[in-house]
Order: C-alpha cells, then structure tokens, then sequence
C-alpha cells in the first residue's frame, strides 16, 4: 500500500504501516483496530470503520440527511468542482465528508457525527456544517451527548466565504448545547487543521486525541515558512497540545470505548446527584472543645508531612471509575492540580484537588503542590464543567500558596484565583471543600469558596505561611513558631472562629499512619455533606454561600445586602 491508498485495504492484504514501514497482515491489522502492533502508529479509518469501532454493534441509526447545494459559486479551478465531488463520492462511496448517527456505546444514548479525511480532505463546506449542526439540534431535541470525530485539513476552498461561515454555524449550534447543559466530546484524529479546529473540535466540553494526532490552526509548512525557523519536535502533535494544555487526555483507540463509556455513564444526564445517608454517629466534629489540644508550630509540621496522603492517593480510595482531566485550554497544563470526574459510591462527582508528592522526585515534578495560573484556570474549566453537567463538587486543599513565580505573575496569578473566586461564589451545584493538609493563602482560598468547609485535625490554613509571617512581622524567620500561634492556623482554632463548618478527625499518628483509614474518612464526611445540602434549593444554597462569608468576622449581612440577595435572577444553565 501507498501513502497515498486509503487505509482501511482488504483485510487479507499486507500493508505498509506509514509509521515504521513493516509490512503488517490487514487482518491483524484489523483485530487491532488499525493500530500498527510493532509502533503503535494509528493509521486513519473510514468515517464508517470509525462508527463501528465506536457504536454498540445494531445500535446505529442514521440521522436525517439534508439537501444542500452543491455548486453554490460555479467555482472552477483545474477541473469543475462538480467532478471533483463526483470523484470523491465514487472513491469513498460516501455522499459528503461527515457520517451522522445516533446509537449507544456500552449501553449509553449518544449522537455520533464522525469525519472522514478521505473525502476532499475531510473538508468542512456548507453540507458539513449543515450536517454538524444538525447533529448539535438532535442532540439538544434528545438531551443526548454529542461525540464529534475529526479529521479535516480546513475549510472548502471551492466554497469559498460560505465555507468560512459555517465555523460561526457550527459554533452557534455548539452553544445552544452549552446553555442546555448537554455534554459534548471532541475525538481529535489525524490530521485536525484550519476552520475544524478553530470552531466546533475546540468548543466542546472535553477534546481527546489519538496518539500522534495533529491539530492546528495553521499547517506546519505555513508557519515554517512565516517564522522562518524550524518547528519544535513533535509540534501540534496530540503529546504536545496536551502538554500545552489544549487537550484532555490521549487515549489508544483501543481503549476509546471505554473511556468514552465511563464519561457517559457519569455524565449522560441520566442521574440525579440527590442522596440520603443515616448514620448513627457523627463523621465530622463540629465542636472544638471536641479537638484534643495541638502545639501550632507541630500542627504546620504535621500538615507538611510527605507521608499524608495527596489528592490522587484519596482519589483512589474513595472515587470509583476516576477519568483525570487535563488542561486549561489557553497555556498549558499545571501538575500541581489535579481534577477529574468520579463516583462517590452511587454519586457522580468533580474533583478538583491540589497535588504534592511523596519525595523529592514527585514533589518537584509537581512543584510541590503550589498551582501556577494555568492550574486554576482548570480548575475553573472543571467547575463550570460540573456546573453544566449537575455533578457536585469536591475541592481538596493542599498546597503552600500559589506558585510566586515570574512566570506565574506574567500569565496572570492574580486575575485566575480572582476568576475562580467569582465563579465558585455563584454555582449551582453543592460544593465541598476540605483542606487535607497545607491551606495556604489565597491559592488554597481559591478552591474553599464553598457551602461546607472541612479539614482534617491535623491540617492547618492560614493567610500566610509561619515563616512568611515571621519575616515580615517579627523580622526573623526563626520566629516561625510564635508565628504559627499568633496566626491561629489549627483545626480547633479555626473551627472555634467559624472558618470550617467541621474537623474531620484523623486516625491515631495522623493520615500518614493509616491512609486508608483516613481516606475512609474523608468519604464518608463527604457523603454525609452532600446528603445535608440536598435538603436546600440552587438558591437557598446560593444564599447560604453569600451570608457564609458575608458574616465573616461577625458582620452580618445588611438588610439592602438581603434585599439585593431576594431580587437576585437565578443565573442561566
């Protein structure tokens, strides 16, 4: 086979893998979905090859094909536009470069449009727009999910400004899914370029790529040639743009469906976060008199220990079917935060948490759990995410501050927890903050904007580290402990001054003597919370928020403050 040859050869053909060379048998080939067994090279499937990777085998059914014109500027170049459709339809059997279908994967309701590159170059014209968003409508008629599978090189140049258009068409269309609350997914393939990717593949709630899949505004030879300096390695490949933080992860096809049916089943609006828990002793400890006394210095010590448990070492114990997400679709992606989409025994959730390590090597490939801008803001895609999608949510809080760097102040430190302060201020969903070992100032503020605020009895938060306090005040880091007094930053004290709503106790040694005691814990504190704030509306949690910390310090809210709550439109979506 050719570089040129379609992909998808009889399966009792050799055919050359485009990656390494060797000459694989198609049925293997075929047996493992395309992928080259000896690289791993994704080579490119049909739009219908695509549908029957992806669907429940019977499930597929065809969504209404709509008339569009054909020759809409008579545009001719060497040859008539006309033949060159004709050409593409008799090569590829299809009748434009998009399939729609409805149908399920594992079970789950879902609306499927999915490109194919061999026709016209997966190029996105007005039938395609058309197309695209015609899925977007069923899928908003039905309340069902929308995976979108690209594969284009750009626009249709044989459309010319009609062409263009439909990237406003199709973004339209995306939006209506946005206000609706309906989820939307992006499978990006090889190649993904021009008016594909700057309208409808980048809109949607979450972007996954195949290995080694390319995506971009402009091609490589276009920006080679502007620059005029070579491109970096691996540039606009999936492993870069999810390094970027442009993507959400990148997944082997093989493990596509999977995937793919672990969000839906979180996601596909077919639950109700609502649940009832009785137990007959209380979880969470609401009175400090409750709290064994601690010395403050030791308590900060304590909080810092690389042997507590992280976010994703709780993750494990108590979230079930977690899919990490990544990316915070603008600069990059920051390690130090962490969050994703799991269950809470029978209750999906976003968690969102900062993320330390256990040594040297961990710590320092995670900055030691201090978030640069681009962390928070995943963090705030995450939370309107939840927010659209019903899911509550979970923040877990350990982290020294925010990350003071240049680079941090250069992309705008200061503007992300603002943004995320804003945003949690006014969700829909209930929210749970717990603070598991270090709160440090506003980066930890950041994530406990919540309606219930815990931590564990051995974790501290304060407005700034004992050291930073004591260098500042006292002129003298070495006054670190009398700092650490004076600020007040353990669990009783906090408590005694209404800063957490509860203390969740630790096991004896703290959480880095039994973790999975700890973890047990945590769960089930969170379940009792969420079984607590079912009992409120959106608004009447709202309003709990907003006089929570209104009345911080002992001021209450005014009466024109409560007038103003009263007359307050509860917010769209």
């Amino acid at each position: 086979m050719t570089e040129t040859e379609p992909e998808g050869a009889a399966p009792d053909s050799w055919i050359s893998c485009r990656g390494c060379r060797t000459l694989v048998y198609g049925r293997r080939l075929a047996d493992n979905f395309h992928v080259c067994p000896q690289c791993g090279y994704h080579l490119r499937l049909t739009a219908t090859q695509r549908l029957a990777q992806l669907l429940d085998e019977g499930s597929a059914r065809p969504l209404p094909v709509p008339e569009s014109a054909e020759d809409p500027l008579g545009f001719t170049d060497s040859r008539p536009y006309p033949d060159r459709l004709a050409d593409a339809r008799s090569a590829t059997g299809l009748d434009e470069a998009v399939v729609c279908r409805e149908g399920t994967i594992c079970g789950h309701r879902i609306i499927v449009a999915a490109m194919d590159f061999r026709f016209m170059g997966g190029s996105l014209g007005t039938a395609v727009g058309e197309r695209i968003t015609l899925a977007a409508e069923a899928a908003l008629e039905r309340r069902t999910p929308l995976l979108i599978v690209t594969a284009s090189g750009g626009a249709r140049m044989q459309e010319g400004i009609l062409s263009l258009l439909q990237m406003a068409r199709t973004s339209q269309a995306l939006a209506r899914l946005d206000e609706a609350g309906i989820l939307t997914v992006s499978l990006i393939t090889d190649p993904t370029y021009g008016g594909v990717a700057a309208s409808f593949a980048s809109l949607t709630d979450l972007i996954f790529a195949e290995p080694g899949a390319r995506m971009g505004f402009a091609g490589p030879r276009v920006i080679e040639q502007t620059i005029r300096r070579p491109l970096p390695d691996g540039f606009q490949t999936a492993e870069f743009l999810l390094e970027h933080g442009l993507l959400d992860g990148v997944h082997g096809r093989s493990t596509l469906r999977p995937l793919l049916a672990k969000i839906l089943g979180a996601t596909g609006n077919s639950h109700h976060w609502r649940v009832s828990r009785e137990r007959e002793s209380p979880t969470v400890l609401t009175e400090p008199e409750a709290l064994d006394a601690t010395d403050a210095w030791e308590a900060v010590r304590g909080a810092r220990s690389n042997r507590r448990p992280t976010t994703l070492d709780y993750v494990e114990m108590i979230l079930g079917g977690f899919q990490e997400l990544h990316g915070d679709r603008i600069a990059g992606e920051c390690p130090a935060m962490v969050g994703g989409i799991g269950w809470l025994e029978d209750t999906p959730v976003m968690l969102i948490g900062h993320q330390k390590g256990h040594n040297t090597r961990e710590l320092a490939a995670r900055n030691f759990g201090m978030a640069r801008p681009q962390g928070y803001r995943k963090a705030a895609r995450l939370i309107r995410l939840a927010d659209k999608l019903g899911l509550p949510l979970v923040t877990l809080i350990d982290t020294p501050g925010a990350y003071p760097g240049i680079d941090a102040e250069e992309n705008g430190q200061s503007v992300a927890i603002a943004e995320n302060l804003r945003l949690m201020s006014r969700l829909s969903v209930p929210t749970v903050a717990v603070v598991t070992g270090e709160g440090g100032s506003g980066g930890a503020l950041a994530l406990a904007l919540a309606d219930r605020v815990l931590m564990m009895s051995g974790a501290v938060y304060s407005v700034i580290s004992p050291e930073g306090c004591a260098s500042i005040l006292w002129k003298d880091a070495a006054a670190a402990p009398e700092a650490a007094a004076a600020l007040r930053m353990d669990a009783a004290s906090l408590l005694e001054q209404g800063v957490v709503d509860g203390v969740i106790p630790e096991p004896p040694g703290g959480c880095g003597a039994d973790p999975a005691l700890a973890g047990e814990r945590l769960g089930a504190a969170l379940l009792d919370e969420f079984a607590r704030l079912a009992e409120q509306t959106d608004e009447e949690r709202r309003r709990a928020r907003y006089e929570r910390y209104a009345s911080v310090g002992g001021q209450a809210p005014s009466r024109t403050e409560k007038n103003v709550l009263k007359a307050t439109p509860e917010p769209a979506g």
